[in-house]
């Protein structure tokens, strides 16, 4: 397991004034003029009116992720200085609008060197899903990668936290905190993962890693090795892999907590290609580097299995990631070439860097063989997705409607964006080979849906979704709000569809 790389964060039972840290951070809940931090008595005396003369002069308006900082010199205020973080109403509701404060907090506390920080949990709604998600937001926001930095202390350290309230401590607080900080260092660790190099993480090391991740909470898992993997049939798998001097692997993780119904069961499943050339269908040298991250997918399933192990989810949740490295050697596979599935279908293989889609194929089947009765795919897929939502939201595509519905709603929950794109039977037209079963692209149009429309053709019958996070999987620069890189996309909402109580 690798050595987290955000600071401990933990629910006080002081009020703001008294919160012992080296940093005051409060949001600001709207426009600076109308949020008049009144649940906070007296926090502008003690910065000798900066506050009152911020509004006034513009040099703080309140807008999103807006920071303002000053000093905290008043009587009866313990740290000694004061952040505002702009946090205005937003469409996805008051708990991400924490979320991202917390996140912005984080970061800033770590630029600034500070050792702890108190954030202020103030706002409407559920007040253990404000306290969750500042938890998530305050873990978060003081991720930085620095294991290949020669001087990783000159980039700081994550500070501690505490969150507490205007009034003080408030009733489950501090479990709620503690769930968020669980969930939090889980998409930590799929950023970790993400951001690996690729040479230091090929299949197996990605096998090896991720199990022993999960396994310290008590998950199952299971590495197979190419052998077992062609042994099961998995001709897609070994085809995408094949090209490639490091062999594939299949990972397979079993959340199975006692007293736990035989039903439903959900099946998860990541994409885990640990680089990806394209293939004899080599991708353009511009940018390539960021294809460390095409295992993203299978990152967030290894952090949510994490997360749900240490939350001790009461569902059975299995997690399955194929694990290849998509090559252009001098046994990879060509264009026109034919692959034949563990489920038995066949696949003109007209693209190879279309190589996401055929990995998946084989381990959607390996979830049904295994038992799943619900299916939720992640992968960082198509370049279509990119062009159709930019990195504002993921793609979902998923049946029946019922099935949708529950995805969209535990992502609304987990302040993580998706937007649901059709599966018409044009796109399924699409893919028809007059060679095989399959072909594996369907060509330019429609290429997000058509790549959707092959994976559902693995599904078979049961509730399937299948969530394109290529957009949203990687920051290409840092925001207020988070650093550049992996960003751990879909370890919530998975976490939260499979430990959140709601019944499906």
């Amino acid at each position: 397991m690798p050595t987290p790389i955000s600071g401990p964060a933990g629910a006080s039972g002081a009020p703001a004034a008294a919160a012992d840290a080296d940093l005051l951070a409060v949001p600001v809940l709207g426009d600076a003029d109308a949020d008049t931090l009144a649940d906070l008595p007296g926090l502008d005396a003690a910065t000798a009116g900066a506050l009152e003369a911020a509004r006034a002069s513009g040099a703080f308006r309140g807008k999103r992720r807006e920071t303002f900082e000053t000093a905290l010199t008043g009587e009866g205020w313990r740290a000694p200085r004061l952040l505002l973080v702009g946090a205005p109403p937003g469409p996805d509701g008051p708990a991400a609008c924490l979320r991202e404060a917390a996140a912005v907090a984080g970061r800033a506390a770590r630029a600034r060197r500070v050792a702890r920080f108190a954030f202020v949990c103030r706002g409407a709604g559920e007040p253990e899903e404000l306290a969750q998600a500042v938890g998530e937001g305050a873990v978060a926001g003081g991720f930085a990668d620095l294991r290949y930095k020669s001087e990783p202390e000159a980039d700081g350290a994550a500070a501690a936290c505490d969150v507490v309230w205007p009034e003080g401590s408030r009733g489950g607080a501090a479990e709620a905190v503690a769930r968020g900080v669980t969930i939090g260092e889980a998409a930590n660790l799929a950023r970790e993962l993400a951001n690996q190099p690729s040479n230091l993480l090929p299949p197996a090391e990605f096998a090896e890693r991720s199990a022993a991740a999960v396994t310290e909470v008590g998950v199952a898992a299971e590495v197979l090795d190419e052998t077992a993997i062609r042994g099961l049939g998995m001709g897609l798998l070994l085809g995408v892999g094949q090209g490639s001097a490091a062999p594939p692997r299949l990972l397979v993780m079993r959340h199975e907590p006692p007293g736990a119904p035989a039903e439903p069961v959900l099946g998860l499943v990541g994409k885990g290609v640990t680089f990806d050339t394209g293939g004899i269908s080599i991708k353009p040298a511009a940018g390539m580097e960021w294809m460390k991250s095409d295992m993203a997918g299978g990152a967030a399933v290894v952090g949510a299995m994490r997360a749900i192990g240490a939350l001790g989810g009461a569902r059975r949740v299995l997690g399955i990631v194929p694990m290849a490295e998509n090559m252009p050697g001098g046994r990879a596979i060509r264009p026109g070439d034919v692959l034949t599935g563990a489920s038995g279908t066949t696949v003109e293989v007209l693209n190879t860097d279309a190589e996401g889609r055929l990995i998946l194929g084989d381990a959607l089947w390996y979830a049904r063989e295994l038992g799943a009765t619900h299916l939720v795919d992640v992968a960082t897929l198509t370049g279509a997705c990119v062009i159709a939502l930019g990195g504002a939201a993921s793609g979902l595509f998923a049946r029946p409607a019922a099935w949708s519905g529950v995805l969209q709603a535990a992502a609304a929950r987990a302040g993580e964006r998706v937007w649901p794109l059709p599966l018409y039977e044009e796109y399924r037209e699409q893919l028809r080979s007059e060679l095989a079963d399959l072909k594996n692209v369907g060509g330019r149009e429609g290429g997000a849906c058509t790549a959707a429309a092959f994976l559902e053709a693995f599904a078979a019958e049961l509730p399937w979704a299948h969530l394109d996070v290529a957009g949203t999987a990687w920051l290409e620069k840092p925001r207020e709000d988070a650093a550049a890189g992996a960003t751990g996309v879909m370890v919530r909402t998975l976490t939260e569809l499979a430990v959140g109580g709601r019944t499906w």
